[in-house]
């Protein structure tokens, strides 16, 4: 792929995790009411998953760390898929808005994709398409 083009489509990829991480720190009550209640130190984690999406969104913008980077994506991004999934069943506003069963797969969706767009990053899909 031209490298001008995996540039630009990292710069798409990492930039919205920068934003979403600063977003941790701006408006963290958010995100600590959708952190399921089996974790405990709530804002803890939304500010250490702050801090992981802004070095995961710069790690993927960088080519030097991009393939380090995109393979620790991949287990950042099922990690808190929980939260998710806890504000699923249990109905949980996200910034004072419930999502239908419809918005949820959607969302599901989207993790995968970013999972997928991480594995591209790290080089690991092409691997498991060459095999």
């Amino acid at each position: 792929m031209n490298p001008i083009l995996v540039h630009l489509l990292a710069l798409g990829y990492g930039i919205p995790f920068i934003l979403v991480g600063i977003e941790h720190f701006r408006s963290p009550q958010k995100f600590v009411d959708i952190v399921p209640n089996y974790l405990p130190f709530a804002l803890f984690l939304v500010y250490l998953t702050g801090i992981i999406e802004i070095v995961g969104g710069l790690g993927i913008i960088y080519p030097e760390t991009r393939e380090i980077t995109g393979r620790l994506m991949v287990l950042f991004l099922i990690a808190v898929y929980p939260a998710n999934f806890n504000m699923w069943i249990n109905d949980i506003p996200y910034n004072g808005t419930r999502l239908t069963t419809q918005g949820h797969l959607v969302r599901l969706s989207v993790q995968f994709l970013l999972i997928i767009g991480a594995l591209g990053f790290s080089g690991d899909l092409q691997k498991l398409r060459k095999n």
